[in-house]
C-alpha cells in the first residue's frame, strides 16, 4: 500500500505538536498508513472534545443581595413591618447572670450592672433567619420580627434608641442579648429594627445608640433627642469606649428574678474539667448560662467546627474551647479560619 505523508500545521504554516505522542518530540513528519488514518482522525477529534471540557463554564453573574453565613430574611415576613411599633421603655430588673464581665476572641467586655448614661457611635448590624427560635444571652427566644437587639455591655434587658446617621430614621429597642463581637461594630439589630431604619439593604449602617433611663416619675426618658443626619459629626475612633466611663452616678434596679423560663429548663450543656491538649479558645465567662448560649451561637456562625466545640470549666470560669488539637500547626490553621469569617482571632493554648 501506498503510504500517506501528514504534516500537521497550524494556521501560520508552523508545524503542531501530533496529540498521539511519542512523535510530539520530533520536528520531521510522520507517516500513516490508511488502515491508521481513521484512528488517528479519531484520535484528533477526541484531544478537540477534551480540550473543550476543559474550558472553564461560563459563570452566572452573582446575585446581589447575599447574606453573611447565609442569614436573612425569613421565608414568610410579616406584611406589615413598618407597622410594628417601637419597644415601649420600662423598668425591668436586670439580669444578674449576664452582667459578668467575660472574653470573647481574647478581649474583655465588663456589662453595666446598672442603668447609666449611655451614648456611642458605630457600626449596626443585624441578625435574621439563623438565629430566629434560638436563646438569646438573656434566655429568651430570639424574634427576629421584634423591635430587640444584642450589645456588648448595656444592661440586659434594657433599652436604647438607634438612629441611623444617614438618613436619621430612628428607633427604640430592647436589649437582650450579647454582641456583635466584631471591632468598629456597637450593635445587632433584628431584622425588623433593621428594615426600620435602613440598614438592611447595605448590611450595616453608621448609627448613634443611646440608653433610655428612668426618671423621678417612674418612666424612660433618653437623656438628649435623636439628631438629624445632617448635623452629625464624624464618628470617634473608639465607639464602645463610652460605655466604659458613664457619666452621672447610675440609677440602681431592683434585684433580679431568677433566669427566664426558656434558660431555666433548657438541658444543661455538658461540661468538660479534664482532658489535656492543645485547644482554640474563643470566650470566658463567669456564668455558667453565658458561656452556654454562647457557645449555641458559635455552633452556628462556625458549623464546620460545631463538633469540636464545648464548655470547658476551670477556676469558676466556663470557657469556649475547641479541640483537642493533635499539633499546634493546626489549632492556628482553624484560628486563623474564623479570624476570616468572623473578623475575631482565637487564641492557642495548652491545658
Amino acid at each position: 500500500m501506498t503510504p500517506i505523508w501528514l504534516r500537521l500545521t497550524d494556521e501560520g504554516g508552523r508545524r503542531k505538536d501530533d496529540p498521539l505522542a511519542a512523535v510530539a518530540q520530533s520536528r520531521s513528519p510522520f507517516i500513516l498508513h490508511p488502515s491508521s488514518f481513521i484512528l488517528a482522525a479519531a484520535a484528533l477529534l477526541a484531544a478537540a472534545a477534551l480540550s473543550g471540557c476543559g474550558t472553564p463554564a461560563k459563570r452566572e453573574p452573582a446575585r446581589p443581595g447575599g447574606y453573611y453565613l447565609d442569614d436573612g430574611p425569613g421565608a414568610k415576613p410579616p406584611a406589615n413591618l413598618d407597622g410594628i411599633p417601637d419597644a415601649v421603655p420600662r423598668v425591668e430588673p436586670i439580669n444578674r447572670g449576664t452582667a459578668r464581665p467575660y472574653v470573647v476572641m481574647g478581649k474583655s467586655y465588663t456589662p453595666m450592672t446598672s442603668l447609666a448614661p449611655y451614648k456611642a457611635r458605630g457600626i449596626a448590624t443585624w441578625y435574621g433567619r439563623r438565629y430566629h427560635g434560638k436563646p438569646t444571652s438573656s434566655g429568651e427566644t430570639y424574634d427576629m420580627y421584634a423591635m430587640t437587639a444584642a450589645h456588648t455591655t448595656l444592661p440586659i434587658p434594657s433599652y436604647a434608641r438607634v438612629t441611623n446617621l444617614k438618613n436619621g430614621r430612628s428607633v427604640v429597642v430592647r436589649v437582650n442579648d450579647r454582641g456583635p463581637f466584631v471591632d468598629g461594630r456597637i450593635i445587632d439589630l433584628s431584622y425588623t429594627a433593621a428594615h426600620r431604619i435602613g440598614v438592611l439593604a447595605g448590611g450595616n449602617a453608621l448609627v448613634e445608640v443611646e440608653s433610655f433611663l428612668p426618671d423621678g416619675a417612674g418612666t424612660m426618658v433618653a437623656s438628649t433627642p435623636p439628631q438629624p443626619a445632617a448635623s452629625a459629626p464624624k464618628p470617634e475612633g473608639a465607639p464602645l469606649a463610652a460605655a466604659q466611663a458613664p457619666e452621672p452616678p447610675a440609677a440602681q434596679l431592683p434585684d433580679p428574678g431568677p433566669l427566664p423560663a426558656a434558660s431555666a429548663n433548657a438541658p444543661p450543656v455538658p461540661v468538660t474539667t479534664d482532658a489535656g491538649g492543645v485547644y482554640l479558645q474563643l470566650g470566658a465567662f463567669g456564668s455558667r448560662e453565658n458561656a452556654e448560649n454562647f457557645l449555641a451561637r458559635m455552633k452556628l456562625q462556625i458549623e464546620w467546627l460545631a463538633a469540636a466545640l464545648h464548655v470547658f470549666s476551670r477556676d469558676g470560669l466556663y470557657r469556649v474551647h475547641a479541640g483537642p488539637y493533635p499539633r499546634e500547626a493546626e489549632a492556628r490553621r482553624d484560628a486563623d479560619r474564623i479570624s476570616q469569617s468572623l473578623g475575631v482571632r482565637p487564641f492557642v493554648l495548652t491545658r
